[in-house]
């Protein structure tokens, strides 16, 4: 890119971020308390709550680790979108209403350690302060993963050196999410998901035209590697086998237990509204699912030679395709990708030190004000540690996103899957379930070979609704006015 393009595209990405921190300042004024910085004061409507929750869900992977997956593997790449897609809709399907009434029942819990102790009346304080814990140990992953988006994405369009692109990155993501909290995040989302479609939307569309169409570029994956053209083998001809197979489609089980994505329910303001913002948010995951893996797809026609690195294929074809001015929307979609995730995860990390940590265990008459200046401050110190995370130039969006995307299925999943739909459900079954979760992702990450060689996600989920079943039976039922409450929760469904 020369001079000028760079000048241009550079402006593009100024004037985003001038208007992503005007809503950050407009959010900041409308904040007055915990509630309203956590949850917006549970006041967003069905398409905020939808394009916000589908936006911080997808983050950079969806334009650079998915587009680059389906680059290097060919149609075996559909697996993982099959299983997201699926994921999205049972996540809004069985977990969405019934959580934003829950999470409201059980004394107004905002944040989710507060309504696993509010769920369980845990006393002792160990399920608020254990789930806050592996949400500060996953989000660190997480966001970390979203700040080596950030650093690809400056470095390939700027030619940043790598660590400078990645601070940044964080600077641009810890401006608006410090000061508007939750409606920042969820305003700015709406802005971003949108864009984050119509991107990449054009940039397959394009590709295909300049290939020759879709026959063009069939015969193009065809001549480089037949097998890019096979759902059950892998890129060597050898069968995906069934363990690659459920590993893809595992990731689907991840949505029950994302912090970021879960408080998006919690944050609407009308539980009525959940059947109109499950299918804006189907549609929206459908759409961007199918056009970023189109771009890889098409890129393997479009490219005459291989890139060093798979995970800037969205990049590199806008660079090509597109007028300078067009090119710094399009890549500014990249920075609204990374953006739309990374503030959520700062978000949710920094409640649960301000909220779980300091008000629990610190001083718990702590005010309201002083919550939400610990929690800007949470925000600065968990970005800091993830950008120390994200300077190894040699990580992958893909890999950090999988790990903490595991991790978090399989320690909260069962466990609000389980509190919301099982009576007998208590105290000690969801902390064991939520401890051999976490537990059980860390391990098998570690080991290779066999059936270890099956994404963690699966064995930890098992196995933690196997524990949070067994112990629960083994232990007294759940106190009656606890009980009383999970059925005041199934009046209100109706």
């Amino acid at each position: 890119m020369n001079e000028q393009n760079v000048f241009v595209v550079g402006v593009t990405f100024v004037v985003y971020l001038i208007l992503m921190l005007w809503l950050g300042i407009v959010a900041y004024q409308r904040t007055n308390n915990l509630s309203d910085y956590v949850l917006g004061g549970r006041s967003i409507g069905p398409g905020t709550a939808a394009l916000s929750a589908g936006a911080s869900d997808m983050s950079g992977w969806l334009l650079l680790g998915l587009p680059g997956y389906a680059l290097a593997a060919g149609f075996e790449a559909t697996w993982i979108a099959v299983g997201l897609l699926a994921g999205t809709w049972l996540n809004w399907l069985f977990v969405a209403q019934r959580l934003r009434i829950y999470s409201h029942t059980a004394n107004d819990s905002v944040t989710m350690p507060a309504y696993f102790e509010n769920r369980f009346n845990d006393g002792s304080r160990a399920l608020r302060v254990v789930s806050a814990l592996i949400i500060l140990t996953f989000f660190l992953f997480y966001t970390s993963s979203g700040l080596v988006a950030s650093g690809k994405l400056f470095e390939t369009v700027f030619g940043f050196d790598y660590k400078i692109a990645v601070i940044v990155g964080t600077v641009a993501v810890v401006s608006y999410t410090l000061f508007g909290g939750f409606l920042a995040v969820a305003w700015t989302d709406v802005v971003q998901g949108l864009l984050m479609a119509a991107a990449l939307v054009m940039v397959p569309v394009f590709a295909l035209n300049a290939v020759g169409g879709v026959d063009a570029t069939h015969a193009a994956m065809m001549a480089k590697n037949p097998e890019l053209l096979t759902f059950f083998n892998d890129v060597k001809g050898e069968p995906l086998g069934i363990i690659a197979i459920l590993s893809l489609l595992g990731w689907g089980l991840g949505y029950f237990g994302q912090p970021h994505i879960l408080a998006r329910f919690k944050a609407i303001s009308n539980d009525k509204d959940m059947p109109t913002a499950r299918r804006i948010a189907v549609s929206w995951t459908a759409l961007t699912l199918v056009a970023a893996l189109a771009i890889g797809w098409v890129a393997l026609g479009y490219l005459q030679t291989d890139l060093g690195d798979a995970e800037t294929v969205f990049m590199v074809l806008v660079n090509s395709l597109f007028h300078p001015v067009v090119a710094g929307i399009l890549m500014a979609a990249v920075l609204a990708a990374i953006m739309s995730t990374a503030d959520s995860q700062l978000l949710v990390s920094s409640s649960a030190l301000a909220e779980d940590f300091y008000k629990a265990i610190l001083k718990k008459h702590a005010s309201d004000t002083e919550l939400v200046w610990i929690g800007r401050g949470a925000v600065v110190l968990i970005a800091v540690i993830a950008l120390v995370l994200a300077m190894n130039p040699d990580s992958t969006v893909l890999g950090l996103v999988s790990y903490a995307w595991a991790g978090f299925g399989a320690a909260f999943g069962p466990a609000i899957l389980l509190s919301l739909y099982w009576k007998r459900m208590n105290r000690n079954g969801a902390l064991a379930g939520i401890i051999l979760g976490g537990a059980t992702v860390v391990v098998w990450k570690q080991l290779s070979g066999g059936i270890f060689d099956l994404y963690e996600i699966i064995p930890g989920f098992i196995l933690a609704t196997l524990a949070i079943i067994t112990v629960s039976l083994l232990t007294k039922e759940p106190e009656a006015a606890l009980q009383a409450q999970f059925d005041e929760v199934r009046r209100k469904l109706g």
